[in-house]
């Protein structure tokens, strides 16, 4: 035993060192690996960007759950602890924890510049003989605020819907909207900002994008909305430093979004 003694302490001092070692750290991180401009599994999306800002000045690595952003997503990601964060939510949503909101943005309408249409308003009387599309989710009660202000004001025969999850066969399913905006199959359709931004730049013709007016269409239909990063409720400590993250980068976050086309109404941390 004594003569291997010389071997045996610089290997205990090994695992002595590797023990004390710090331990990398991951950002475990929600995604839809078909979802642009928000994400996909090649990370060409903005919130697959914000992750990138956020783990590095967290230190971290990103270890990705892909999951489809399906009725259940939180049920099947979040809660079910695959993963820890999901970079952009509804602030203030009941199911989650969110941070302080990184950017607030709005439905708008879309049209061909050429159309020279100009509509802002639910109430403008030309909604009732033009071609709308709107995005739909499936389940008339889960339908978008744009399908229910339409709908309110008796405006359904001349609306087009098309669904929000797209066919995810191919790549970006919710460009569909916009696209036939493009092609004239439509005259006007009513989008999420953010959708509404990033691939109108890739249009064929220009397209002029509209903020909705009025914010609020009835006391339950808003069409403004503050986005957030979530986080499980029962991890407070990683949402404190995710708020950190947030002001810290404040001003890499609003480069980030106008690359991407992102209709950004105020800082939202400005009220």
């Amino acid at each position: 035993m004594t003569s291997r003694r010389p071997f045996l302490l610089p290997f205990l001092a090994l695992l002595a060192l590797a023990a004390c070692a710090p331990r990398e750290r991951v950002l475990r991180v929600c995604a839809d690996p078909n979802n642009l401009p928000f994400s996909n599994r090649a990370g060409q999306g903005f919130e697959n960007k914000l992750a990138e800002l956020v783990a590095a000045d967290l230190h971290a690595r990103i270890d990705y759950t892909w999951w489809a952003q399906r009725r259940g997503y939180v049920r099947n990601t979040l809660k079910d602890r695959r993963c820890d964060l999901w970079p952009g939510v509804a602030t203030q949503v009941d199911m989650l924890a969110t941070t302080q909101p990184y950017y607030r943005s709005t439905y708008v309408f879309v049209s061909r510049a050429d159309r020279r249409l100009n509509l802002a308003s639910f109430d403008d009387p030309r909604l009732r003989r033009l071609k709308i599309g709107v995005q739909m989710i499936g389940d008339d009660a889960q339908n978008t605020p744009p399908a229910h202000a339409l709908a309110r004001r008796g405006i359904l025969g001349n609306v087009r819907g098309y669904m929000l999850y797209g066919d995810y066969s191919r790549p970006n399913p919710p460009a569909e909207i916009v696209q036939a905006v493009d092609r004239g199959d439509i005259d006007l359709a009513v989008v999420w900002g953010p959708l509404a931004g990033y691939f109108a730049r890739s249009a064929a013709h220009p397209l002029t994008l509209t903020p909705v007016q009025p914010w609020l269409d009835g006391p339950q239909w808003p069409m403004v909305f503050d986005i957030s990063m979530g986080v499980r409720r029962d991890d407070p400590k990683l949402k404190d430093e995710l708020d950190a993250v947030l002001e810290r980068r404040a001003p890499q976050i609003r480069a980030l979004l106008a690359r991407y086309g992102v209709p950004v109404l105020a800082d939202p941390a400005a009220g």
